[in-house]
C-alpha cells in the first residue's frame, strides 16, 4: 500500500469513484456531441442550414470539448434565431403571438408557419413547418439549450475544465494525477464533490437536450411517412 493509501485507507475507494464519476462526465460528454450533430443534420436538410458536424477531441481536454459544444449550439441559435425574426416579420402580428403561445396546438402553429415559409427559406414542404414549430416556437432554445449551454460553461472553468479526455484509458493513476497531482484525503473529496455537482446538473440538461432532439426527428420521421 502507497504511504498516502497507509494514512488515508478510503483513498482507494475514492479512486475508483472519481474514475467512475470520470467516465459518467465523458458519456454525457459524447451524447452531447451525438445529438447535436443529429440536429445539425435536421436544420441542414430541412431549414437551409449549412452547419459543420463536430468531433469530440479525444486529445483535448474537457474545457475544450465544452467550448466546442457551446460555439456549435450559439451557431445553431443564430440560424434557429434568424428564421423567427423572419417569421415574425412575415406574419401578422395576431398569428406570431399564436405562434408563441404555448397553449396553442402544434398542428395550428405548423398550419401558421407554412402560410409564410417558403418566403422565407424558398422551397419549403410542411416537414419544413413541423421542423420549425419544433425548434422555433418551443423551449427548445429558449430553455433546453441555454441551460446546456450554461451547464457546460461551468464544467469548463471547474477544476474539470483541464483534465484531457483521453485520460481515462490511462487508468486511475492517471486520472487522479491530471486532476490533483496528489492523492490526500480532501483532494479525492472535493474532486468527488466537483464531479458530483456537476453532473447532477449536467445529466438533467443533457436528457432534456437529447429529448428534445428525439422529437424532432421523429417528428421528421412522422412526415416521411
Amino acid at each position: 500500500m502507497a504511504e498516502p493509501d497507509f494514512i488515508y485507507p478510503d483513498n482507494p475507494r475514492r479512486r475508483q469513484e472519481v474514475n467512475r464519476l470520470h467516465q459518467q462526465l465523458l458519456d454525457c460528454l459524447s451524447d452531447s456531441f451525438h445529438a447535436t450533430n443529429k440536429l445539425i443534420g435536421v436544420l441542414n436538410a430541412h431549414l437551409g442550414c449549412k452547419l459543420t458536424s463536430i468531433g469530440m477531441k479525444r486529445d483535448g481536454t474537457i474545457k475544450e470539448n465544452c467550448d466546442v459544444i457551446i460555439l456549435t449550439m450559439t451557431k445553431i441559435q443564430k440560424e434557429l434565431q434568424k428564421i423567427d425574426e423572419a417569421l415574425k416579420d412575415k406574419l401578422e402580428p395576431t398569428l406570431y403571438r399564436k405562434l408563441q403561445d404555448i397553449k396553442e396546438r402544434e398542428t395550428e402553429k405548423i398550419a401558421i408557419v407554412q402560410k409564410v415559409i417558403s418566403v422565407i427559406l424558398g422551397d419549403a414542404t410542411s416537414m419544413t413547418s413541423a421542423v420549425a414549430v419544433k425548434l422555433i416556437a418551443s423551449n427548445v432554445t429558449s430553455g433546453i439549450i441555454n441551460k446546456l449551454v450554461k451547464v457546460l460553461a461551468q464544467i469548463g472553468a471547474s477544476l474539470l475544465g483541464n483534465i484531457t479526455v483521453a485520460v481515462i484509458s490511462l487508468g486511475i493513476d492517471m486520472i487522479i494525477r491530471a486532476i490533483l497531482g496528489a492523492v490526500e484525503k480532501t483532494q479525492l473529496q472535493a474532486a468527488i464533490r466537483s464531479y458530483e455537482t456537476h453532473l447532477v446538473e449536467f445529466k438533467s440538461a443533457s436528457e432534456k437536450y437529447l429529448h428534445a432532439i428525439t422529437e424532432v426527428i421523429d417528428t421528421v420521421k412522422h412526415q416521411m411517412q
